[in-house]
């Protein structure tokens, strides 16, 4: 049984990292910069955060491979390198962290629309995918993470090429920043019908708008997937712009408000055998506890 299977039939609560790009810009990436391109020129950088994550408790570590699709690298400085960056990235969270840490392999959004409204096809994104997954697979991941998807097509596809690669285990996640619809307009119920018969591990949603609208799409995915586990990792709060930094106002207790009503959702639903697997912000918690210290 894979690792991430083992730890799911062990526990309720799984606890992952937090924010990537908005910690490296606090530790110097410069603007323009994709996080990928640290795995290759600032390895020590990559595994400083990792090891960081682990230190404030995360069973859980999302690679830096969020954008390291062939077509997402295709007009910048990693072109060409897709295989080559999702094996190192997949390094990097294993040497940081070891084996008493969970690594997931992060797969995000090609950048381009599915036709007609734009470039991508379903044999572009199944390949691009199943190049990923591979490589991922290939750098010693225990588990695959579609995150920040928005069209329910891409996300389709890319469970097919994840699947055709690997049968690691795979969660699939969706930003709902239109309150309870993503993007392209789809709601928790109509990504569990798209998504859960395909057989991923779990299902949810990631970033989004406000922790009140993640409270009420925890309650439709678990009205809609009652038996599935839980996939939660919202922003901390709404985001504001003040100067040249993303502040993040919700702070510790906060999140545990929101964690604590996640419970009585399942409560009050009466569900029963659902693991509830919620990823939180951990940076933008602790910044806030250490400015109010």
């Amino acid at each position: 049984m894979p690792p991430f299977t083992n730890r799911l039939a062990a526990s309720t609560v799984l606890l992952a990292d937090g924010a990537t790009g908005t910690n490296y810009q606090d530790m110097g990436i410069e603007p323009g910069v994709a996080p990928e391109e640290w795995v290759v020129d600032a390895p020590d950088r990559v595994r400083e955060l990792h090891r960081r994550f682990a230190d404030a408790g995360s069973d859980l570590v999302l690679t830096c491979s969020f954008g390291a699709t062939t077509p997402r690298l295709a007009d910048g400085p990693l072109a060409g390198r897709a295989r080559e960056v999702n094996i190192r990235a997949a390094e990097l969270a294993r040497e940081a962290v070891g084996d008493d840490r969970l690594v997931a392999g992060s797969l995000g959004p090609t950048g381009q629309l599915v036709e007609p409204y734009g470039l991508l096809t379903r044999e572009l994104c199944v390949a691009a995918y199943a190049e990923q997954a591979q490589a991922l697979a290939d750098g010693g991941v225990d588990l695959l993470v579609l995150e920040t998807f928005f069209a329910l097509e891409e996300a389709v596809w890319a469970v097919e090429g994840v699947q055709s690669a690997t049968d690691l285990p795979l969660v699939a996640s969706f930003s709902f920043d239109q309150g309870t619809h993503t993007m392209m307009g789809a709601s928790p119920a109509d990504v569990v019908a798209a998504v859960e018969p395909l057989g991923v591990a779990a299902l949810g949603a990631n970033c989004g708008r406000s922790l009140d609208d993640t409270d009420a799409i925890v309650t439709e995915f678990l009205a809609a997937a009652p038996a599935l586990p839980l996939w939660i990792k919202p922003n901390a709060g709404v985001p504001r712009i003040v100067g040249d930094a993303v502040v993040y106002e919700a702070g510790p207790e906060m999140l545990a408000e929101h964690v604590r009503g996640f419970f009585l959702i399942v409560a009050m639903l009466g569900v029963v055998a659902t693991i509830a697997i919620f990823w939180f912000g951990l940076r933008n918690a602790r910044k806030h506890d250490e400015r109010n210290r």
